[in-house]
C-alpha cells in the first residue's frame, strides 16, 4: 500500500459525504434548525456581552472611579455566562433531535442490507459503525455551529468597541481560517488512509494470530511475516503523512488564534494612540483568548478527527457491501513453491532417510522444570504410521509441537526427511485438535497450503476421502462461503484434515485432530492419511482404536517409554495393556474394523466417541497438554 494509491482510494472528503446525507437532514424539519439557531445565538449572546461588558467595566466604572457601574457591568457578564450556559444545555438537544434522524435512516438501510445478504456478523459490526457516525455528525455539527456563532458574535462586539480592533484581528483571523479550509481536504485524506490503514492491520492480526499454530506448521512464516510487514510499513507511512500534514494544524491554530493576541499588544500603543480606549483594548484580547481561540481549536480538531471517522463510516455504510466481508487479501496462507518442490523431490527420490527421527531429544519449559521429554530417540520410516498413546501430561502434544517445528528441544535434534525441522517447513502440516478456519469460501480453506488453485475434481476427492462430502454438499459446493462461527468444532476439524489431506506435505501431523468426530469419522479420517500417496502419519490417539490402525505405537509414560506394534506391546508394556482393557471386547461389537468397540467396557465413565486412549481409564478429554509436565526418555 503506497501513498497515491491511498490517495485515490479515498477521494470523498468529510463534506462530500455528510452532503449525501444532507437532504436526510434537511427533512427533519426547518423547526429543529430554527431551535438550533436560537439556542446557538443566545450562546453567542454570552460571547458578545463576555468582551465588552469587560471593557465598560474598566472604561465607564473601575478607571473612571464609578466602582458600582463596573460591578453591575461585570455582573452583567455574569449573568450572560449563566444564559450561554443554559443555551449550550439546550444546544445538545436540538442536535440530537437533528442527527438522530439520520441515524434511524442508517440503520434501516443497514438492517435491510444485512437481512439480504443473512450476515449477522456483518450486521452486527454495521450497527457499531452506525453509533459511530451519528457522534461524529454530531461532533461536526455542533464544532461547526460553535465556531459560526462565537466568531460572529467576537467579531460584533470588537466592532461595538471599536472598529480599528478589527484590523488588527480579523486579517490574521480570515488567514488562519483559510489556511485549515485549504488544508483541510488533504488532511482528512491523510487521517483517513491512516484510519484504513490501522484496521486492514488489525483485520490481518485478527486473522493471522488464532492461524499461527497452522502458519508454523504449514512453513508459510516468512510469507505472513512480509504480508503483515507490509501493511505496518503502510501504517507507519499514512502516519507519517498524516503527521506531516498536521503541521499545519498547528499553523493554522498558530495563526488564527495566536497571532491576534501578539498583533493586539504590538499595536497596543499605536491603538490606543488612535483613540481606543484601555477597557476596549481589554475586551478584545478577552474575545480573542476565550472566544476566538478556543472555538478555532474545537473547529480545527473536531473537523480533523471527527470529519475524517465521518467519512469512512459513511462511505462504508453507503457501498454495496458490508466492509466486514471484505477480509484483507495480503495474508500468507500456504507454504512456499520451492517447500512444495522439495516435499515432491523427496518423495520420488528412491533411497530416502526416515521420514521423522529424533535423536536424544529433551525439552522442559523452564530450566528448573522437570523435562517433558528425556534423551527420546524415535525413527519413523517414510511411509510409516505412528500413533501416540499416554496419560495426560505426559507430553504428547508436547512431542507434536516439536515435530512441527513449534517448540524447539533443549537438547538434541528433531530431524524430517533428513533435514533439521527448522528447515523442512514443507514437509510436514499439523492439524491441532482446535482447528482453524478462516472466512472465505470452502476452496480458500481447503486449499491454504496449495500455489494457485486446486482443481475442482481434486477438492472433491480429497472431501471424499477424509469424509467431508456430506458437510460439503450441505454448504453448497466448493464455492460456498464459509462462516467459522457457524461451524461445529467437528465440522472444523472436517475442513482442516481435508486441507491437510491437499498439503503438498509428505509428513502430517494429527494432535487430536478427530476429537470431536465419531470413531468412524475418525477410521475413515485417519484411514485417509495412511493412504495418501508417499505420505507418513503422526498420530496423537484419541482415542485406542487409532493406535490399532497404526504401524507403530508410541507409549509415552515417563521413564518407561516404549515403541512397538500392538502385539509386542499387550506382551510388554503394563500401560498399553490397561489402556486396552479399558474397552470393551471386539465380540461385544460385531464388525467393528479396528478390533475394539468405541462404547466403554464395564464400569468405565464415558459413552459413545469419548472414552480417550491417552490418559488413565475413565478420564475424560481435557485440552492439550503443551503445557503439562511428565517425563518420556528413551525408546
Amino acid at each position: 500500500m503506497t501513498d497515491v494509491p491511498e490517495e485515490r482510494a479515498v477521494r470523498v472528503s468529510w463534506w462530500t459525504a455528510l452532503a449525501a446525507r444532507w437532504p436526510a437532514v434537511l427533512r427533519t424539519g426547518w423547526p429543529v434548525l430554527a431551535r438550533l439557531a436560537g439556542w446557538s445565538l443566545l450562546e453567542a449572546g454570552q460571547t458578545f456581552l463576555l468582551g465588552y461588558a469587560l471593557a465598560r467595566a474598566l472604561d465607564g466604572g473601575f478607571l473612571a472611579g464609578d466602582t458600582r457601574a463596573g460591578l453591575l457591568w461585570l455582573g452583567a457578564a455574569g449573568l450572560a455566562v449563566v444564559a450561554g450556559a443554559y443555551g449550550t444545555g439546550r444546544v445538545y438537544g436540538a442536535v440530537a433531535a437533528l442527527v438522530e434522524p439520520v441515524r434511524d435512516r442508517l440503520v434501516r438501510g443497514v438492517v435491510a442490507r444485512g437481512i439480504r445478504e443473512g450476515d449477522a456478523g456483518a450486521l452486527s459490526g454495521l450497527t457499531q459503525q452506525v453509533e459511530l457516525a451519528r457522534d461524529a455528525l454530531a461532533g461536526v455539527v455542533l464544532v461547526s455551529r460553535s465556531f459560526l456563532f462565537t466568531s460572529v458574535g467576537a467579531l460584533i462586539g470588537l466592532c461595538s468597541l471599536d472598529p480599528l480592533l478589527l484590523a488588527v484581528v480579523v486579517p490574521p483571523l480570515l488567514a488562519g481560517t483559510a489556511l485549515f479550509a485549504a488544508t483541510l481536504r488533504p488532511l482528512a485524506r491523510r487521517q483517513e488512509a491512516f484510519l484504513a490503514a490501522d484496521e486492514a492491520l488489525a483485520e490481518d492480526l485478527g486473522t493471522v494470530c488464532p492461524g499461527l499454530r497452522d502458519v508454523t506448521a504449514a512453513g508459510a512464516e516468512a510469507r505472513v511475516a512480509e504480508a503483515t510487514g507490509e501493511l505496518i510499513g503502510a501504517e507507519r507511512r499514512a502516519a507519517y503523512a498524516l503527521a506531516r500534514w498536521g503541521v499545519t494544524r498547528v499553523a493554522a491554530l498558530a495563526v488564527g488564534g495566536q497571532l491576534p493576541v501578539v498583533l493586539l499588544l504590538v499595536a497596543a500603543p499605536w491603538l490606543l494612540g488612535h483613540g481606543v480606549t484601555p477597557g476596549a483594548l481589554v475586551g478584545a484580547l478577552a474575545y480573542v483568548t476565550q472566544s476566538l481561540l478556543p472555538a478555532l481549536q474545537n473547529l480545527v480538531h473536531g473537523l480533523g478527527t471527527s470529519g475524517s471517522r465521518l467519512t469512512v463510516i459513511l462511505r462504508r455504510l453507503t457501498a454495496q457491501a458490508p466492509a466486514q466481508a471484505q477480509a484483507p487479501a495480503s495474508v500468507a496462507r500456504r507454504p512456499s513453491g520451492r517447500h512444495a518442490e522439495d516435499a515432491a523431490g523427496r518423495a520420488r527420490r528412491p533411497a530416502q532417510p526416515p521420514a521423522l527421527s529424533l535423536t536424544d531429544v529433551t525439552f522442559s519449559y523452564g530450566p528448573a522444570s522437570t523435562p517433558v521429554l528425556d534423551g527420546l530417540h524415535l525413527d519413523l520410516p517414510a511411509g510409516g504410521h505412528l500413533a501416540v498413546v499416554g496419560p495426560s501430561g505426559i507430553g504428547k502434544s508436547t512431542l507434536a509441537a516439536l515435530v512441527a517445528g513449534l517448540l524447539r528441544p533443549n537438547r538434541g535434534s528433531v530431524r524430517v526427511f533428513g533435514r533439521p525441522v527448522e528447515q523442512a517447513a514443507g514437509a510436514r502440516v499439523l492439524v491441532p485438535q482446535e482447528a482453524y478456519v478462516h472466512s472465505g469460501t470452502l476452496a480458500e480453506n481447503l486449499a491454504l497450503y496449495r500455489e494457485g488453485p486446486v482443481p475442482e475434481a481434486e477438492l472433491l476427492a480429497a472431501a471424499e476421502a477424509v469424509g467431508l462430502t456430506p458437510l460439503l454438499r450441505t454448504l453448497g459446493g466448493p464455492g460456498a462461503p464459509v462462516d467459522p462461527a457457524a461451524l461445529s468444532a467437528g465440522e472444523r476439524q472436517l475442513i482442516a484434515l481435508a486441507r491437510a489431506y491437499l498439503s503438498p506435505a509428505p509428513l502430517a501431523l494429527l494432535d487430536e485432530a478427530t476429537c470431536h468426530l465419531d470413531p468412524a469419522a475418525e477410521a475413515r479420517a485417519e484411514r485417509a492419511f495412511a493412504r495418501r500417496p508417499g505420505g507418513t502419519l503422526v498420530v496423537v490417539a484419541h482415542r485406542i482404536s487409532s493406535a490399532r490402525r497404526a504401524d507403530r505405537i508410541l507409549v509415552m509414560d515417563g521413564a518407561r517409554t516404549v515403541c512397538g506394534g500392538h502385539e509386542e506391546l499387550l506382551r510388554a508394556c503394563a500401560l498399553y495393556r490397561e489402556l486396552v482393557g479399558g474397552w470393551s471386547d471386539p465380540a461385544l461389537s460385531p464388525g467393528y474394523a479396528d478390533g475394539v468397540d468405541a462404547v466403554a467396557g464395564a464400569g468405565l465413565a464415558g459413552d459413545r466417541g469419548h472414552v480417550v486412549a491417552d490418559r488413565a481409564v475413565g478420564q475424560m478429554q481435557t485440552a492439550g497438554d503443551l503445557g503439562d509436565g511428565g517425563s518420556a526418555r528413551r525408546e
